[in-house]
């Protein structure tokens, strides 16, 4: 098992100012404290269930492209890119300068879109219908795969094209930087994994996701694709302090943003909990951390991924 930070909220004090300052303190603690992975989302306004809407927000791959510049070994992703922000020969052209500028650590976390509001708040057209969403995120891998890929792309979709269209320098990893699909729906979503993609994000309790594999590892047999080859992550929230009274106070505490949700306990029930989870199949645990709570890092780093070196 190997875990990671995502950053969903950037509510790090009074100044939003310093709030870069923070994020990349953050990222530059968890390289150094045996976290694989550091994640942003790409939004423009917050989403519910992790603050107001009106709160501070800085766009994800701004974001990421100065933290490739202050990490070293890292892997940094957002999780999750909505096809429907950027035309995807443009969101090529820009993953491919993160990666250079990394060094090779970018993981393309896209997905189909889902936050209406921020749609018609920034203007961009919202299909109603999840399956169009699906196909235009699963045509925009295909585009963005020939642009890394080819020395002229020419692809004709029925949402997206380029006609011999020129992506210099190509991305630092070969043959390409791997594409995390995002999302668990069992017909479309998973199937897109299964055809595209090189890694897994899936939601839910330890049972749910287990179901989720099994639909996947049946896509990848239709599909005549190996499943070991898909690395398969999960999100979630995790509070943790060290025993029950620790886990009352930070409730107390962090409550005042708002209700609390995911995970919240003690070190050893997050070790026990995580450890159903990785028998369900997950390979990489990513803690969203929209508390912005060190404490929690703190004791993920020195109490519980030991457990699971």
């Amino acid at each position: 098992m190997k875990f990671g930070i995502h950053n969903p909220s950037w509510v790090y004090g009074p100044d939003p100012v310093e709030a870069f300052e923070a994020l990349k303190a953050k990222a530059q603690w968890a390289e150094n404290h045996g976290f694989v992975w550091f994640s942003v989302m790409d939004h423009l306004i917050q989403i519910p269930g992790v603050g107001a809407p009106d709160e501070p927000f800085i766009e994800g791959w701004t974001a990421l492209s100065a933290l490739a510049a202050v990490t070293s070994r890292i892997r940094l992703a957002t999780l999750a890119t909505s096809v429907g922000y950027r035309n995807p020969a443009h969101l090529a052209k820009i993953a491919a300068g993160v990666d250079l500028i990394s060094r090779g650590r970018l993981t393309l976390g896209i997905g189909a879109g889902y936050f209406e509001t921020e749609y018609r708040q920034y203007g961009w057209e919202f299909p109603e219908r999840p399956a169009v969403r699906i196909r235009q995120m699963e045509e925009a891998v295909r585009l963005i795969v020939s642009l890394w890929t080819e020395k002229r792309a020419t692809f004709h979709g029925r949402y997206f094209r380029v006609e011999d269209a020129i992506l210099e320098p190509k991305p630092v990893q070969k043959p390409r930087p791997p594409i995390m699909i995002a999302g668990g729906g069992e017909q479309l979503t998973l199937r897109a994994v299964a055809r595209l993609a090189d890694a897994c994000n899936v939601g839910g309790d330890p049972e749910t996701v287990r179901h989720k594999l099994a639909v996947l590892r049946g896509h990848c047999d239709a599909a005549q694709r190996d499943y070991g080859t898909i690395e398969k992550s999960h999100n979630n929230s995790w509070l943790l302090a060290r025993d029950d009274t620790a886990v009352a106070a930070k409730r107390e505490r962090l409550a005042k943003r708002g209700p609390l949700r995911g995970f919240v306990g003690t070190v050893s029930e997050a070790i026990d909990l995580i450890g159903v989870y990785q028998n369900a199949g997950v390979q990489l645990l990513i803690n969203s951390d929209y508390r912005n709570d060190l404490e929690t890092h703190e004791l993920f780093a020195s109490d519980v991924m030991p457990h699971f070196g």
